[in-house]
């Protein structure tokens, strides 16, 4: 699998990247879904970080679908949403799925990007501390050190806003400790902070190890476009039946995740197979108890502006580009009808 890492993209790169429009990607031939065809459609698909948010993408895997819609999924983890972005920006990835305000910089900045689908439909981040008590006022956080990923990936961003709207001064009444994707429970379990803002199975792996979930993102933000399936309009433009495909697959996919909890968990075990069974099976309970992975993949707007809302208050963007002009849900409502 092939993965583009860009060592060191922040955000003030990230812009001068998507100010200029990256060329089109090179469509190899479609295989239709109902062709019998020796040979499947290869996708380049980037994951910002693997993790259990995106328990649909790993179902529709291990299930065989997107290989029923004609595809064979190459998938690498890229490291933050940023770098995940930048691969289909750079032609490594026909897909990306991430922080989909990355699309929305990109137009902003005249450059491509749009938003094809929802993978994430609430915020799946989980406030975990070995210290602190479970709380639902922000303001409790008053005096703590909270380690995230860094900015602009999501769990600082919501942790951010979260913090300067209960009326407290980051960097003087709670500190924001950054370190890389995917190593937040670590940094708090070593004493760096006092609370971890992080996802599953992290998360439950820390409970395993006697900590506890003090706070939940995902019903204190609401309906939210935590991520999304970003896309350039040349891809679409020169393949619109790879989209319909893979989107299509996403969406048969988020079904299954939810109808199948045992077969998601069974999912679960196989991608993450250095962690205990029963802690695999407590992040997937927790995931769909807080209806974190999209139950269907069309974007609804109420998703998509609490992740505007929150991203124009943080400065990240001005709001410029509109819903209609970003979110493409044709092929989303295409695949749900073609369900049934």
């Amino acid at each position: 699998m092939s993965t583009f890492f860009r060592a060191g993209v922040d955000r003030r790169n990230f812009l001068k990247t998507t100010a200029v429009a990256a060329g089109g990607l090179v469509a190899m031939p479609y295989i239709s879904t109902g062709a019998r065809a020796a040979k499947l459609k290869t996708v380049n698909f980037s994951e910002a970080v693997h993790n259990l948010g995106y328990i649909n993408l790993y179902v529709g895997m291990h299930d065989g679908i997107f290989e029923k819609h004609g595809l064979d999924m190459k998938v690498s983890a890229a490291g933050g949403d940023t770098q995940t972005f930048a691969a289909v920006l750079g032609g490594s990835a026909d897909f990306a799925i991430g922080d989909a305000t990355m699309a929305q910089i990109s137009r902003e900045n005249g450059g491509p990007g749009v938003v094809v689908g929802t993978v994430v439909q609430r915020a799946h981040y989980f406030g975990v501390s070995k210290t602190m008590e479970p709380f639902t006022d922000p303001k409790d956080l008053k005096g703590k050190k909270v380690v995230t990923s860094p900015e602009p990936n999501t769990n600082y961003s919501v942790t951010k806003r979260m913090v300067e709207q209960a009326g407290l001064k980051l960097g003087t009444d709670v500190i924001i400790v950054p370190v890389s994707p995917g190593t937040e429970i670590g940094a708090m379990l070593a004493g760096q902070a006092d609370m971890a803002v992080a996802y599953q199975p992290s998360v439950a792996a820390a409970e395993a190890q006697g900590s506890k979930v003090v706070f939940d993102f995902s019903n204190y933000i609401g309906p939210f476009c935590n991520t999304g399936i970003m896309v350039l309009p040349s891809t679409i433009e020169k393949d619109p039946e790879m989209v319909q495909a893979l989107v299509t697959a996403f969406e048969e996919a988020s079904r299954k995740t939810y109808a199948d909890p045992a077969f998601s968990k069974k999912v679960a075990r196989l991608e993450f197979p250095d962690l205990p069974g029963e802690v695999v099976d407590k992040a997937i309970d927790a995931e769909l108890k807080y209806l974190i992975p999209a139950q269907s993949v069309v974007t609804k707007p109420d998703q998509w502006k609490n992740l505007m809302d929150m991203q124009i208050y943080l400065g990240n963007i001005k709001g410029t580009v509109s819903f209609d002009q970003i979110i493409d849900n044709s092929f989303a409502e295409k695949a749900v009808k073609q369900l049934g």
